[in-house]
C-alpha cells in the first residue's frame, strides 16, 4: 500500500485508461460480485442463525464456508427441468436479465480514489458519468422487465401475479428512491458518484440529510424486494412467486444472483451517496488512510455493516401486507420527500444566494412548519375516518346479529341460568 498522495479523481480521469487496464478493472468487479453472492448467503445465513441462536452452516468446510459453494455448483449441475406450456426463449431469457442490469448497476460504484494498478495510475472505479447515479434506478428498471416476463412466460397464476406485485412495487419505490437522491443532486451540485464523494470529504450526507437518507434506506428495501418487503415471493398466497415454475437449477440460480446483487447494488450506492464512499471514518483525517488502497478496506467495512443491517432487518422483521406496502410508498415516502427537497432547495438558495435570503428563510420556515401540519391534519381525518367506518360495520353486525330475518344467523340468546339449572336436573 503506497503512501504516495493522489488526487481524487473527476470526470475527466474516466476514459483515458489503456484497454487492458479497463478489462483487469471489469473482471475484478465481475469476481467481487461472483465471490460475494457466495459468500454473502452463507454470511446472511451464518448471522441469522447466531441471531437465532443456531449454528448455522457448519458441516462443509471450516465454519461451512463451503456449503454455498457446495449449494451453487448443486444447481449448476442438476437436470433442468422445462414446464410442458411455458414460453422456452422468454423463459430462459427472464433469469439472464435479471442478472446482467445488477453487474452493470455496479460498475458506478467508486471503491477508492487514484491507485497505482500495475503500474498505471487509474481511478478504482470502472465507470463514471454526469449522470452516473441516474444509471442505478435505471438498471433496476430495467431488471424487473425479467421479473415480469419470468412470471408471464412460465403460464402460472402464481408465477404471473408474483410479476405484476414486482412491477407495480418497483415503480413505487423507484419514484421515492430517486426523489431521496433529488436531496444529494441539490447539495452536492453534481451526479456524478466520484464528485459526490469527494464532496462528503467533511460531513457525510447520512448527516447532513438524514431523511433523504432514512427514506433510501426504506426505498432500499423495497427495490430489492427484502424482506419486510419481498411481496413477489410470498409463500403463503403465492407459493414461490414469479420463480414458482423454475427448478431449482442454474436458471434458478441466476435468479438468485440476481437479487442479492441488487442488494449489493443498494449498499453500494448507499454506502456512495450517504456514508461517505471510500473516505475512512470522520475521526481518521490521516492523510495515509485516504491514499493507495487503504480506502478500498474503508469501503469494504461499510458495504459490510450496511448489508449486516439488511440481514438484520430480515431476521427481525415480518412481510407487511400488499395495501401497507403501497400505501406507505404513494402515501408516506413520496410526499414527505416532495418536502424535504422543497426545503434543501430552499436553504441551498439561500447558502448560495445572498440576495434571496429572506425568500429562502421564509420559504423554508413555512415548508418545516406546514409540512409536518398538514401530514397531521391528514392523519387524523384519516383516523377518524377508520373509525367511523369501523363503528358502522360494528353496528350493521349487531343489527344483523338481532335480526335473523335482516339476513344475520337465527342463533336464540343462550339463557345460561336456564341451561345450568336443567344441567343441575
Amino acid at each position: 500500500m503506497t503512501g504516495v498522495p493522489m488526487a481524487d479523481p473527476t470526470l475527466a480521469d474516466f476514459g483515458r485508461d489503456p484497454l487492458w487496464i479497463t478489462i483487469v478493472k471489469a473482471v475484478m468487479l465481475f469476481l467481487f460480485l461472483a465471490f460475494g453472492v457466495v459468500f454473502g448467503v452463507w454470511y446472511e445465513r451464518k448471522l441469522i442463525s447466531r441471531m437465532q441462536h443456531r449454528y448455522g452452516p457448519n458441516r462443509a468446510g471450516a465454519f461451512g464456508l463451503l456449503q454455498s459453494v457446495a449449494d451453487a455448483l448443486k444447481m449448476g449441475l442438476k437436470e433442468d427441468i422445462f414446464p410442458r406450456t411455458v414460453d422456452k426463449v422468454l423463459y430462459l431469457l427472464a433469469p439472464v436479465i435479471m442478472v446482467v442490469p445488477a453487474f452493470l448497476a455496479f460498475s458506478i460504484v467508486p471503491f477508492a480514489p487514484m491507485v497505482d494498478l500495475f503500474g498505471v495510475q487509474t481511478p478504482l472505479q470502472l465507470v463514471d458519468l454526469p449522470v452516473a447515479v441516474l444509471f442505478m434506478p435505471a438498471m433496476g428498471a430495467v431488471s424487473v422487465y425479467g421479473v415480469v416476463l419470468a412470471g408471464w412466460s412460465s403460464r402460472s397464476p402464481y408465477a404471473l401475479l408474483g410479476g405484476l406485485r414486482s412491477a407495480a412495487q418497483v415503480v413505487s419505490y423507484e419514484i421515492a428512491m430517486a426523489l431521496s437522491f433529488v436531496a444529494v443532486f441539490i447539495s452536492a451540485g453534481t451526479l456524478s458518484t466520484s464528485e459526490i464523494v469527494k464532496v462528503q470529504a467533511g460531513t457525510w450526507y447520512a448527516v447532513l440529510l438524514i431523511p433523504s437518507f432514512l427514506i433510501y434506506v426504506v426505498c432500499m428495501f423495497g427495490e430489492a424486494a427484502r424482506i419486510p418487503f419481498d411481496l413477489p415471493e410470498g409463500e403463503g398466497e403465492l407459493v414461490g412467486g414469479f420463480q414458482t415454475e423454475y427448478s431449482s437449477s442454474l436458471k434458478f440460480a441466476l435468479i438468485m444472483m440476481g437479487e442479492y446483487l441488487h442488494t449489493f447494488t443498494a449498499s453500494g450506492i448507499a454506502v456512495t451517496l450517504f456514508l461517505g464512499g471510500w473516505r475512512a471514518p470522520l475521526p481518521m483525517s490521516w492523510e495515509w488512510a485516504h491514499t493507495g488502497w487503504w480506502p478500498v478496506l474503508w469501503f469494504f467495512i461499510k458495504f459490510v455493516l450496511t448489508f449486516s443491517f439488511i440481514v438484520w432487518v430480515r431476521a427481525s422483521l415480518p412481510r407487511v401486507r400488499y395495501d401497507q406496502l403501497m400505501s406507505l410508498g404513494w402515501k408516506v415516502l413520496i410526499p414527505v420527500n416532495l418536502a424535504w427537497i422543497l426545503l434543501v432547495a430552499a436553504v441551498r438558495n439561500v447558502v448560495v444566494n445572498e440576495d434571496n435570503r429572506m425568500i429562502g428563510v421564509v420559504l423554508g420556515a413555512v415548508i418545516a412548519v406546514g409540512a409536518p401540519a398538514i401530514w397531521m391534519r391528514f392523519d387524523t381525518v384519516n383516523q377518524r375516518r377508520k373509525e367511523a367506518k369501523k363503528a358502522e360495520v360494528d353496528a350493521e353486525f349487531e343489527r344483523l346479529s338481532d335480526e335473523p330475518a335482516a339476513g344475520g344467523f337465527p342463533v336464540p340468546p343462550l339463557d345460561l341460568p336456564h341451561y345450568h339449572g336443567a344441567w343441575r336436573s
